[in-house]
């Protein structure tokens, strides 16, 4: 069976290196399609953590994620004869990520996950100047909006992360999505709008009731 190096570093940074990476992207997929499992390896390494950072915000628990992150993998691994290249690889493999976190969210009984804002995002850089009561309440906002983002429904979820989250352009969240960009920001509106909702009853530590 596969394995997936979660923690693999993401490669490629600046415009330059981007533009590289693209073209041996498409190297690299070229071997991956015709049975190469090397090169198909590299492209597991390129891609692991990015994926892993949006299903565990899709997913019950870390393990989960993994789980998905795995089967993404062996399902774009079975289906690269049929990828004919009309979207980039990654949007490919997301789209089979997310979908897979779907199906397993669909499946299984009502929670509600916690969902890390820092899951792969790097480590929060502590300012040491910053008032202890400040650092407190600063947390726990970032604990209530994890909260808010983890009650909300899986699609309105996958809209959230993709865009606000992840960063991802309309055009390259709504083709992870599945969705056409109108559709896609129709489901963010809402999905934004059930987030104001809510953290607007949300109250700091020590707050007057």
């Amino acid at each position: 069976m596969m394995t997936i190096a979660i923690s693999a570093p993401g490669l490629y940074r600046g415009r330059i290196a981007v533009d590289a990476g693209i073209c041996e992207e498409e190297a690299l997929l070229r071997r991956a399609r015709g049975g190469d499992r090397a090169a198909f390896d590299v492209l597991v390494r390129r891609h692991a953590p990015g994926l892993y950072a949006v299903v565990v915000r899709l997913c019950e628990s870390p393990q989960d994620a993994e789980e998905v992150t795995q089967e993404a993998f062996l399902r774009a691994w079975r289906g690269l004869p049929g990828f004919q290249g009309e979207a980039r690889f990654f949007t490919w493999l997301y789209r089979i990520g997310v979908n897979e976190a779907r199906r397993r969210s669909a499946r299984a009984r009502p929670a509600l996950p916690v969902v890390s804002l820092d899951a792969y995002s790097g480590a929060e850089v502590v300012d040491r100047r910053e008032q202890p009561h400040a650092r407190a309440e600063r947390v726990e906002l970032r604990r209530a909006l994890e909260r808010a983002i983890g009650a909300l429904t899986v699609e309105h979820r996958v809209a959230l992360v993709l865009r606000d989250v992840e960063g991802f352009s309309t055009a390259q969240a709504a083709d992870i999505a599945g969705l056409g960009e109108a559709a896609f920001k129709s489901r963010l509106h809402r999905a934004r709008a059930a987030l104001r909702e809510a953290m607007a009853n949300h109250r700091p530590p020590g707050a007057a009731a």
